[in-house]
């Protein structure tokens, strides 16, 4: 099914998507013209409450709007409750969201504070159910849901699909004239999979606007093509992402590809990162990935960013890249404070830059901007604030100074919330 030979369809043309249906998951909704909604994914053992809120208030904390648990075991469902608790002692309200497979309609009749803690359920329709208990068992899930007035996201994946619905398809296909190739009629098992699940779950009494549909592969042509014929065929608000991103630049590459084509055509009302962690790695990068594309986009705007030489000859040391690290680090660092404290400084712009060709005209461009001295040129330090020149900075504590005139150019411009 994953196959990317030449003979897989590419995307067609994109068409205009009718408004999707917002959904509302705790104080966050999704869909319905509100902004795109950045979610992530623990990967501790959610039967251990501790590590598990601790990953999930540092997620919420990075800007995870959303984050999804694995709730795979009576223990795991039986944590829940406990994981809650300390997220709202901690002061994080994040709403967690939790993922079932196989066994979600046994977990949630068991463990009813479970099904009242988690914000919103996550099935699939490709492993909910078998044979003749399938339909019984995705109708109980649904049930808890109408219930406890949780949302849900069925959620098809090309790894886990509706294998009774393929093999319908197949059968199908078979009999056409021109039978499509095995890869088209993989999309629309897919595809019809999430869309029919959806279609059964408002027969059975869950409202519209509390159903979001998934439809994920690892492909990014194959998941443009799902989502654009997805987006077509149905207005229930979209969960982006591509199944099994990879690592590092690949996965950040190829994430970033398939999701801007789709976004940029109206496609898609919360997004997932899906990225391998290096080994010791937070899992907090995917947050900041799915933040970086939707900002650089001009989709949202979440944190300061800094426009930074990439070096070349004219510039003689690393100093300005270590100097925009920096700066990088230290806007995230302060961001949950400044978030709170301090109305639209998320649309702060920074410059740093390494030598006298771009370095004064970018400085100007920005909020705050220094042009470091590159090769030949004098050892000074020109600072430019809101497009004109304020000091010149010199000497061994550049970085300190110029973060100090960050911190008191933020405490100035910015209105302190409540004031």
């Amino acid at each position: 099914m994953s196959d990317q030979s030449s003979s897989t369809p590419r995307a067609a043309e994109p068409e205009p998507r009718r408004p999707s249906v917002g959904v509302r998951i705790g104080k966050v909704t999704v869909g319905g013209g509100a902004p795109i909604v950045v979610q992530s994914m623990t990967n501790t053992d959610t039967e251990d409450p501790a590590s598990t809120a601790k990953q999930i208030a540092e997620l919420a904390r990075a800007g995870s709007e959303l984050v999804r648990i694995t709730v795979n075991t009576p223990a795991a469902a039986a944590a829940v409750p406990r994981i809650r608790e300390r997220l709202d002692m901690m002061g994080v309200e994040v709403p967690i969201i939790g993922d079932f497979h196989y066994n979600g309609h046994q977990l949630l009749e068991q463990e009813p504070a479970c099904a009242e803690a988690l914000a919103k359920y996550r099935i699939n329709p490709g492993n909910v159910g078998f044979g003749k208990k399938k339909d019984s068992q995705f109708a109980a899930i649904i049930e808890k849901a109408i219930q406890y007035r949780k949302p849900v996201r069925i959620g098809a994946n090309w790894g886990s699909l509706d294998q009774s619905m393929v093999v319908a398809l197949m059968d199908e296909n078979h009999a056409r004239a021109e039978p499509w190739d095995a890869a088209l009629v993989a999309r629309e098992a897919l595809i019809r999979s999430a869309v029919d699940s959806a279609i059964r779950a408002e027969e059975i009494g869950l409202p519209r606007e509390r159903i979001i549909l998934s439809c994920k592969v690892s492909g990014v042509q194959e998941l443009i093509a799902v989502y654009r014929d997805l987006a077509r065929r149905c207005d229930y608000a979209l969960h982006l992402g591509l199944t099994e991103a990879g690592m590092g630049s690949k996965g950040i590459t190829a994430s970033s590809a398939a999701l801007a084509v789709l976004l940029q055509e109206g496609i898609g009302d919360t997004i997932r990162i899906s990225l391998t962690p290096e080994p010791g790695a937070p899992r907090t990068g995917e947050v900041v990935v799915a933040q970086e594309l939707l900002q650089t986009m001009g989709l949202r705007a979440f944190t300061p960013l800094v426009t930074a030489c990439p070096g070349c000859g004219r510039t003689t040391s690393e100093f300005f890249q270590e100097l925009a690290k920096t700066v990088q680090s230290h806007v995230r660092e302060r961001m949950p404070e400044w978030r709170v404290k301090y109305d639209g400084v998320e649309n702060l712009t920074l410059a740093v830059m390494g030598c006298v060709v771009n370095g004064p005209g970018e400085s100007k461009h920005a909020n705050i901007g220094i042009s470091l001295p590159g090769n030949g040129e004098a050892p000074a330090a020109p600072v430019f604030i809101d497009g004109e020149k304020a000091m010149t900075l010199r000497g061994e504590r550049i970085a300190e100074e110029f973060i100090g005139i960050l911190d008191d150019y933020v405490a100035r411009r910015y209105a302190a919330r409540g004031a």
